[in-house]
């Protein structure tokens, strides 16, 4: 039973974000975004992208193509912003979902050639023709702010096409959200696959789990990933496996030729569960029924397998896994165990994982920052306000809703605007922007924030500090003004890859000299910003609509190429934008690259920088590494040569050593973001920290002062 008043209370902020967040962009736009955005967060949906098309038969609001599933989604919006929400009826339900079918049936027809080439649903269209072949099966949604009285219409077949139809109505998005997770798969193995699954229990009781070991032939793998695909994978694990090859090719030559020695050579997969349901079988005990059935280590076999059978037609008949099936005691300690048993496993891919799960010390310490420091008045909002980090998703509502009275409400709503509320995948598009990486922003949401959280790992557990948030918040800031200005140009499409790429640009063309403290006290941008940032997105939005070969615009934003192209253009900023920048320090190499790219490792670093600066910092002839520590230390030349990270790495020895307070810590991490920067520290910093890190070579760290 759903709580009215939990539930009302859902609605109206629902639909308070709706118009919060649309300002100058199409209302029913802003709708499907923050609807599906929850569904991409708990795995209900892959990644998607917004692509209104509408005329007096069709319809389509966004849509999602998984062509590794051999499956695209097209989603519609049934939008009507009203309160209390009314109930749809059955010729609404079938209205929207025939205009989004007919959709789908022209472009398969090559419905393309008659559409404007330089719009996003040209794009869409286009991949779909030229995948008609491969695509099998066929996902349409209804999002809708009504209540409706059914959630599924009975899946169909048309041609080589299944097509199911999905039905998500406010209520269910309210369940989806108060749950924070994924509706659970239950899968009754005697009704679909003909017979229960005989297993063996764990010989001995457990207070937290049971476990049950099983035989699972490839048959019935393939027939559980053709049905539910990648929901199967728990959600913090596929993170990490969007950004993995979805293929593992020694499974696939095993499969291909020895396939009765998978079981041998294959280490199993590990499922966890919410509920099993056990029967007595001749011999033993057998599964049943399984709820709430999530694959957490053993990902890339299931699939493979799958592929093997679907894509390839290899005979799977001899194929069987070993499959280890845990049942949590505490449902609670899914979150926490799950990730623990992926990242444990010894898999054939043999993936590291660290658990980048909403509890992560990352995030439960950006979210201390965002809920203690308060951004400066300013001309729009003359008083204090925070900039409210969203660590799980509904956070902020169920926060507000915490407010005993209509007053606290409202001042917590005057504090917190719903105007700066920034979820993960957000940071990751503010991250990633600025690093001058718009082709991983134009992954989508999740694959980009799957890459930056990688690359955090590479960084070795860095943790925000205040002047990372004041960075970060500038940095949001700017997202938020391009993105209203490059609106208001009404380029017709593409507006989120021009963004990204707008801002990217601008990036590498000022070297990250933006004065990004500026923007966080005046909590806006500059005249001479705005203005280049409309000059660069004219410039931006030639480029990406005008790919090599006639390529499709939203693929090619997601290329290196695009972004290595677009580098070579030659473009000028404005006098008045430069006169703005930070001073920085002259560096002699024209070669040497700043350290921008969160994709690269430390050992990569130091080899790009020997590489570029061979000549530069080669030791004169004779002189030893001895005479070296005992000569003056060019702290110029020393400061040029560390890498961001190098400048982490002498901050953790200084925190282990014991010697130094906690300021003077953060003072020799400061050196790597300067040094990000390209500013020079001032006299007093360089003497503080050369006397640090000479204390830290005296007591045996590994520095070479030279």
């Amino acid at each position: 039973m759903i709580s009215e008043t939990g539930f009302d209370q859902f609605v109206c902020g629902f639909h308070q974000d709706v118009i919060d967040f649309s300002e100058d962009s199409f209302r029913e736009n802003t709708f499907t975004k923050l609807f599906l955005e929850p569904l991409a967060d708990t795995g209900e949906i892959n990644d998607f992208e917004i692509c209104y098309f509408t005329n007096q038969k069709m319809k389509i609001n966004a849509y999602s193509m998984v062509l590794d599933e051999n499956r695209i989604d097209i989603f519609v919006s049934y939008y009507r912003g009203e309160f209390p929400p009314k109930k749809i009826n059955k010729n609404d339900i079938e209205k929207h979902f025939s205009r989004s079918l007919l959709f789908f049936e022209k472009a398969i027809n090559g419905y393309y050639k008659e559409l404007e080439e330089s719009s996003p649903v040209f794009d869409f269209t286009a991949s779909i023709y030229e995948n008609k072949e491969n695509i099998k099966k066929i996902g349409l949604f209804l999002l809708t702010d009504f209540i409706s009285p059914v959630e599924y219409k009975q899946e169909e077949t048309s041609g080589n096409y299944r097509i199911s139809y999905h039905i998500w109505d406010i209520q269910r998005l309210y369940r989806l959200q108060n749950s924070y997770r994924q509706e659970p798969i239950e899968i009754d193995f005697v009704e679909e696959f003909g017979s229960s699954i005989p297993c063996l229990p764990m010989p001995q009781q457990n207070p937290y789990y049971k476990i049950y070991a099983a035989f699972f032939s490839g048959k019935i793998l393939a027939g559980i990933y053709d049905k539910y695909g990648s929901r199967l994978i728990e959600r913090n694990v596929r993170s990490f496996l969007q950004a993995k090859s979805s293929v593992n090719k020694e499974i696939k030559n095993t499969i291909k030729k020895e396939p009765e020695m998978f079981l041998a050579y294959n280490n199993g997969i590990s499922v966890v569960a919410q509920k099993v349901e056990i029967e007595n079988i001749e011999g033993g005990y057998g599964i049943k029924r399984v709820t709430d059935f999530q694959i957490v280590n053993g990902c890339q076999t299931t699939a493979s397998i799958y592929h093997a059978a679907s894509k390839d037609k290899k005979d799977i008949s001899d194929i069987f896994v070993q499959v280890k099936l845990t049942i949590l005691t505490e449902q609670s300690n899914l979150n926490i165990i799950g990730p623990s048993i992926s990242k444990y496993a010894n898999t054939q891919n043999k993936i590291n994982i660290s658990d980048f799960s909403a509890n992560d010390p990352f995030h439960v310490t950006l979210e201390q920052l965002s809920r203690n420091i308060w951004a400066p008045p300013n001309s729009i909002v003359p008083r204090q306000t925070r900039w409210y980090y969203e660590r799980i998703r509904g956070q902020y509502q169920e926060d507000k809703s915490r407010q005993k009275t209509p007053k606290l409400k409202k001042l917590f709503a005057d504090h917190n605007p719903t105007n700066q509320r920034f979820t993960k995948t957000d940071l990751a598009k503010y991250e990633n922007t600025w690093n001058q990486l718009p082709h991983i922003v134009s992954l989508g949401s999740q694959k980009n924030y799957s890459k930056f959280i990688m690359s955090l790992d590479e960084k070795n557990e860095i943790q925000p500090d205040e002047e990372y948030f004041h960075k970060l918040i500038a940095e949001s800031i700017m997202f938020k003004f391009a993105d209203k200005l490059i609106n208001q140009q009404k380029y017709g499409g593409y507006k989120a890859n021009i963004v990204t790429y707008t801002l990217a640009l601008i990036s590498s063309l000022t070297q990250k000299r933006i004065d990004l403290d500026k923007i966080w006290k005046e909590q806006a941008i500059s005249s001479a910003l705005k203005e280049v940032i409309i000059k660069i997105s004219r410039l931006v939005y030639q480029h990406i609509t005008t790919p090599p070969d006639g390529r499709n615009v939203t693929e090619w934003c997601k290329k290196e190429e695009c972004w290595k192209n677009l580098l070579k253009v030659e473009v000028e900023i404005s006098d008045s934008l430069k006169n703005e920048l930070l001073d920085s320090t002259e560096f002699t190499s024209d070669s040497e690259n700043l350290i921008q790219n969160t994709e690269k490792t430390e050992d990569s670093l130091y080899t790009e920088i020997e590489n570029n600066n061979l000549e530069e910092f080669a030791e004169p002839e004779g002189v030893s590494q001895i005479e070296n520590k005992n000569k003056e230390l060019d702290f110029d030349d020393f400061f040029i040569k560390q890498s961001p990270l190098k400048w982490l790495e002498f901050s953790k020895f200084a925190r282990e050593s014991g010697s130094f307070s906690e300021e003077q810590v953060n003072l020799i991490k400061r050196m790597g973001k300067l040094r990000e920067r390209k500013i020079k520290p001032k006299q007093e910093q360089i003497n503080s920290v050369q006397e640090m890190l000479k204390s830290l070579q005296s007591m045996g760290y590994e520095i070479e002062l030279r």
